[in-house]
């Protein structure tokens, strides 16, 4: 500050000021070293953290889309814990035997350097580290929140319960099918989830709002830890460190968070130490963090087109959409009998997806097959390899049936089922019959509703 005369000119440094303490506490600086090493190597080597950033190019990914931590965490699971640590590819779980077995590895690795760290380095404090590591912190952390939020504000994540579901006795679903099934069975609230989400992302990407962004973050994601291990959600190690993720951003404001809202008193704006020593390359730098915020946030339109293409009402649905009651079951020209141990009738038959079908055995068994429909109007079943709905390699179809509608409600099959030739008549079920699609929201309501 410049005094001439009267008047008073202030007169500002192109350097922003570092306000952090020269020098941390010796338990401060050995945390900073492994949560520095640890959330570093984790960012680069699990690959749904930097995937969420790259968005669509995350398609043409070359290493980072593949186990290269295969070797390593294979090696370590049989020699230290006899377990078959291979990465697979083709399932989407997040807590296979390979993902611990990694962390595991990546404690270990960073325990070790922080020790080399600790007996040869006596600098006081990090505060340009701190910066770069912050940085790299609130965008993995946003890219993952904004990535789970979108994939629930546009509600494809938890879609909701198919016609084959409905039919589901409650007793017979995982805990993992409960949430998923409460979750997509109301939009709004799923969408809400979302939205907490998206917000918390996009608070991180911009420096002055970070803070905020890291405080909903880390309610979010303890709330989504909770759910993970209640219901046994296959995503509990990613959900645990994001959750450390906004832990360590929050750290150096705790004791300020903890003076406003614990003992209402006034606290100093703690000034984070900026990257560059100068403004211009801080812009740069600022500008480069909004525009990644940005690309993320573009590329959450691919959520906006898988709901178009498989979850909206508007999204492509069998030629004979429905849940249909068996009426009469006619095989080698005799009507059967609904026996409930008969293995051979149907109960009912469910055609939602256009390549899909389920029918249902007497005992109430739901079957899931492959319909692939022709021109006019035959289509044929073939047995799957398992419930995802894949075809089972090189299955002959089970069914060769023919459709006839003497009525939107009524449906005729006329064909062969395993050799035989058969003839079942079907009636269409009301959807909106079931409880859970007809009872809709209430404002008032003298007693609680659990049918």
């Amino acid at each position: 500050m410049v005094i001439h005369g009267k008047h008073i000119r202030r007169v500002e440094s192109d350097a922003p000021a570092l306000t952090v303490r020269p020098h941390w506490h010796p338990l401060t600086r050995i945390a900073f070293r492994f949560s520095f090493l640890y959330f570093t190597l984790l960012c680069l080597l699990y690959t749904p953290i930097p995937l969420a950033l790259l968005g669509v190019l995350g398609r043409y990914a070359g290493p980072w889309g593949t186990p290269l931590t295969n070797p390593v965490t294979t090696w370590v699971g049989r020699t230290f814990f006899g377990v078959d640590a291979v990465l697979h590819t083709d399932s989407g779980a997040g807590d296979q035997a390979a993902m611990w077995v990694l962390a595991c590895c990546l404690l270990v690795v960073s325990a070790a350097v922080v020790a080399v760290w600790t007996a040869v380095d006596r600098r006081g404090a990090y505060p340009r580290l701190l910066a770069w590591f912050t940085l790299l912190l609130r965008v993995c952390l946003g890219g993952q929140m904004l990535s789970f939020g979108f994939a629930k504000l546009i509600p494809t994540q938890m879609p909701g319960p198919t016609l084959a579901q409905l039919l589901e006795p409650y007793g017979h679903l995982s805990p993992a099918s409960v949430l998923w099934l409460q979750v997509g069975s109301s939009f709004p609230y799923e969408m809400a989830l979302g939205a907490v989400e998206v917000v918390a992302g996009l608070l991180l990407f911009v420096p002055r709002t970070a803070v905020l962004g890291s405080a909903v973050s880390l309610a979010s994601m303890a709330q989504v830890l909770l759910t993970n291990m209640a219901f046994d959600i296959p995503e509990k190690l990613l959900a645990l460190h994001l959750l450390a993720m906004s832990m360590v951003l929050l750290a150096p404001y705790a004791r300020r968070l903890f003076d406003v809202f614990a003992r209402q008193r006034a606290c100093e704006p703690l000034r984070p130490p900026a990257l560059f020593a100068d403004r211009r390359r801080n812009r740069i730098a600022l500008v480069a963090q909004l525009l990644l915020c940005l690309w993320v946030v573009v590329n959450g339109y691919d959520r906006w087109d898988v709901w178009q293409r498989q979850y909206g009402p508007d999204s492509p649905k069998s030629e004979l959409y429905g849940i249909w009651d068996v009426q009469d079951f006619a095989l080698d020209g005799a009507s059967v009998p609904p026996l409930i141990t008969d293995e051979t009738r149907w109960q009912r038959l469910v055609f939602d997806d256009p390549g899909a079908a389920t029918y249902q055995r007497m005992n109430g068994e739901l079957v899931p097959a492959h319909a692939e429909f022709r021109a006019n109007g035959e289509f044929e079943l073939t047995t799957t390899a398992d419930p995802s709905g894949r075809t089972a390699d090189a299955a002959p179809p089970f069914a060769r049936l023919s459709a006839e509608q003497p009525n939107p409600d009524q449906l005729v099959l006329h064909g062969s089922l395993r050799g035989h030739p058969i003839t079942i008549t079907l009636e269409r079920v009301d959807l909106d019959s079931f409880t859970l699609r007809n009872r809709g929201f209430h404002w008032v309501q003298d007693y609680p509703y659990f049918r």
